[in-house]
């Protein structure tokens, strides 16, 4: 009888190991998952073209290019769109902290959102360190680059804006 106990206690127990097993686990691998994802994600760019690092100026975008970008930028419900994600995420941080101590993700996402909202056909790159911005690239006039740092500054959190983009028109072929 001990021994018929024994067998069916045994072949219950490894199954709650494994679920404990599984439950310490799980978290972990969301872990792992998030950080890949923001080691893939470690600069903000305006346009799939702009530069992949601060440290890189921008290229004159092609016509074609900067007239698809401008399009996209401009529209009504894009500005929109990217307003309201700036919004979400201050409302999420306003929640969870101090509205001024941002993460270095989020700065560079929402500064990349606010000038891609207004600085059409800009080709721009964004990195934040603890609330110390450089931006790069080009935009096509001398009144945008003029905008960049105050678009920058609007986002809460950012203590200083280094900008390091120059102007560079499109030119026709």
């Amino acid at each position: 009888m001990r021994g018929s106990a024994n067998v069916g206690a045994s072949s219950s127990h490894p199954k709650i190991e494994a679920q404990t097993k599984m439950k310490k686990l799980t978290p972990f691998l969301l872990s792992g998952f998030l950080l890949l994802g923001l080691a893939a994600c470690d600069t903000a760019q305006t346009s799939a073209n702009a530069p992949d690092t601060t440290a890189t100026q921008g290229e004159v975008p092609e016509p074609e290019a900067a007239q698809a970008n401008q399009n996209d930028a401009s529209s009504e419900v894009r500005k929109n769109q990217l307003e309201a994600d700036i919004r979400a995420r201050e409302q999420r941080n306003d929640v969870a902290g101090d509205p001024n101590v941002r993460a270095d993700g989020d700065l560079e996402s929402e500064i990349r959102s606010k000038l891609e909202a207004n600085l059409p056909a800009s080709k721009l790159t964004v990195d934040a360190e603890e609330g110390v911005v450089t931006i790069s690239g080009s935009v096509p006039t001398q009144a945008q680059l003029d905008r960049v740092a105050s678009l920058a500054q609007e986002i809460q959190g950012v203590k200083s804006v280094d900008v390091k983009a120059t102007v560079a028109k499109a030119t026709p072929q």
